[in-house]
């Protein structure tokens, strides 16, 4: 519980001001210094040493993405990002978290936020759990991603009378995990796959572009009321809870506007709920990577109401934060506790086992 060393950049002095001012007031977290570009940030890194950074997306002579390169290449440090709401924004954002970053905070009102103090609680928070999460070295060459097999006929369940759903919870670390997991899954899987991840409106669906771009399966951010397709990954829009309901037609997506959940709108345990009114499903629960407990609660739910429910904790080895996966893991009701690169492997392998 010591003292945390924070570098703060960004290229407004303004910004620069009222970030180290909010951090400062934190008797555990200590402004060593400030930058105003990318450049500097290096060289202030390199001098001072710190053990989190703040690091502005834009900014002139080097720009947040570039700068975050060089950290994660040369001198991996947790860095948080700090960008504005537009679409670039979310695409830049969720750009830095595949390059390593452990977490992000929107901008209220653009570049210069002069209401940047209604991010003070988010702000201390996330700093004072990004100094304990993972940050790994970035490497040039990209690891070789292993294609899993499709699914033969005989797999598809034509003995079983259960259909399967797979739900996913995940926070902190999020977007880079549903990457190493979404893109290996085959796009013949015969589920829909269900996703919470934390993050605000107009994120996710960025998100849902991306991995979508990337992946054998359809990746779509979730709509009110469409029938759930096997193959298809749905993910729970920024700002709104996200449910699953049997419907004469099919599982059907229930997206609506609510009080968070425990902080969180999305939030995993209300998805996960849904999946334990499901009578005839056959239910995999992923519980990866996240600050918090969100989700753990709907996992004994999910064991009570439906004891054949498969869950999946990702391991503490890899996770970039421990906490959902730890939560989980306490309950005592994780079936497998798996490295994320084996996540998708193992998942097929279960529905696999489930139509031979």
């Amino acid at each position: 519980m010591g003292i945390i060393n924070v570098l703060v950049v960004d290229d407004s002095a303004f910004m620069r001001k009222m970030i180290a001012e909010i951090l400062q007031s934190h008797p555990r977290i200590n402004v060593i210094g400030t930058a105003r570009n990318g450049q500097d940030a290096l060289e202030k890194i390199a001098q001072l040493k710190p053990d989190v950074v703040t690091l502005d997306v834009e900014m002139p002579i080097m720009d947040g993405i570039s700068t975050l390169r060089e950290i994660m290449m040369h001198n991996p440090i947790p860095v948080i990002m700090l960008s504005s709401l537009t679409k670039e924004g979310a695409n830049k954002t969720l750009e830095s978290m595949e390059l390593g970053a452990i977490d992000f905070i929107t901008k209220p009102s653009g570049s210069i936020s002069l209401n940047i103090q209604e991010k003070e609680a988010e702000i201390k928070t996330k700093v004072l759990h990004a100094v304990n999460a993972k940050a790994e070295k970035l490497t040039k060459t990209k690891p070789k991603k292993t294609i899993i097999a499709p699914f033969a006929a005989s797999h598809i369940h034509k003995n079983e009378n259960k259909d399967v759903i797979v739900g996913i919870g995940t926070s902190t670390g999020g977007p880079r995990a549903l990457q190493q997991v979404i893109t290996r899954l085959p796009k013949d899987i015969p589920a829909p796959i269900v996703i919470v991840q934390h993050m605000p409106a107009g994120f996710t669906k960025s998100l849902a572009k991306r991995l979508n771009s990337m992946s054998q399966l359809t990746v779509k951010e979730a709509e009110d009321q469409e029938i759930l397709q096997k193959g298809t990954a749905y993910i729970a829009p920024g700002g709104y809870q996200f449910r699953v309901v049997r419907t004469i037609k099919g599982l059907q997506a229930k997206v609506a506007k609510e009080e968070p959940r425990n902080g969180h709108q999305p939030s995993v345990d209300v998805l996960f709920e849904s999946l334990a009114k499901l009578k005839e499903e056959q239910v995999y629960a992923v519980m990866m990577t996240g600050m918090g407990a969100d989700g753990a609660n709907s996992l004994i739910t999910l064991k009570r109401e439906k004891s054949n429910t498969i869950i999946f904790s990702e391991s503490k080895e890899t996770c970039i934060v421990y906490g959902m996966p730890q939560a989980a893991e306490k309950t005592n009701l994780v079936d497998y506790v798996v490295r994320l690169p084996e996540i998708s492997e193992l998942l097929v392998s279960q529905i696999k086992a489930r139509g031979e």
